[in-house]
């Protein structure tokens, strides 16, 4: 899919209204103010997504898309190791990030992606007018395009494009990154696109 400018300005929009209900979510979930932005959106073919997923370790929470589109693709947070570190030391308090991921961190990947995407998700009704729910997670913790590829590996086959939402969270502590990936299936892509369209038609 390839996005003109009045995409990218609606996708970006879409990004930054879910980043903030997600902060939100977070800052109570942490107990101190969390700022959360999406500077950048992609969408590209998923044959390409390998040019834009790197080697480092991550954890991958994965959801699939429900809701008014039934089975409608798939959502997942991707968290580089140092991040679920750093999130889960602000949750408990401690400073240690120069450790493996441990089942705290596990927990923690699971509950912060479990947040993020239902915050994400509930603002498509806000923006969007259609209404998708996440399923309970499921976790991959590995090199991240192994792991990209172990997910790609058990969907179908009518997923043809991704949604790139690189996320930025700020707050107290150093900042801390992440991504979104959106992989619609080719129904909700169109319904997207169209509605996507027709938010930004008054700016046109």
């Amino acid at each position: 899919m390839e996005l003109d400018s009045i995409q990218k300005d609606a996708l970006s929009e879409f990004g930054n209204i879910g980043a903030a209900h997600a902060a939100t979510s977070l800052s109570q979930m942490l107990a101190c103010p969390i700022e959360m932005t999406v500077p950048e959106v992609q969408a590209v073919d998923i044959a390409e997504m390998y040019n834009y997923i790197g080697s480092e370790i991550s954890a991958m929470v994965v959801f699939q898309i429900q809701g008014e589109v039934e089975d409608g693709g798939y959502i997942v947070v991707s968290m580089p190791r140092e991040t679920v570190i750093r999130l889960t030391n602000q949750m408990l308090g401690t400073t240690d990030i120069d450790r493996e991921i441990d089942e705290m961190d596990r927990s923690a990947a699971i509950e912060i992606g479990n947040i993020m995407i239902s915050a994400f998700l509930d603002a498509t009704a806000e923006l969007l007018s259609i209404v998708m729910l996440p399923s309970p997670p499921a976790l991959a913790i590995d090199m991240a395009h192994a792991a990209f590829a172990s997910i790609v590996a058990q969907m179908a086959g009518d997923v043809n494009d991704v949604l790139i939402f690189n996320t930025v969270l700020t707050g107290d502590a150093p900042p801390v990154y992440g991504s979104i990936y959106m992989l619609p299936n080719a129904e909700l892509m169109q319904q997207l696109s169209l509605m996507l369209q027709r938010l930004m038609e008054p700016l046109v």
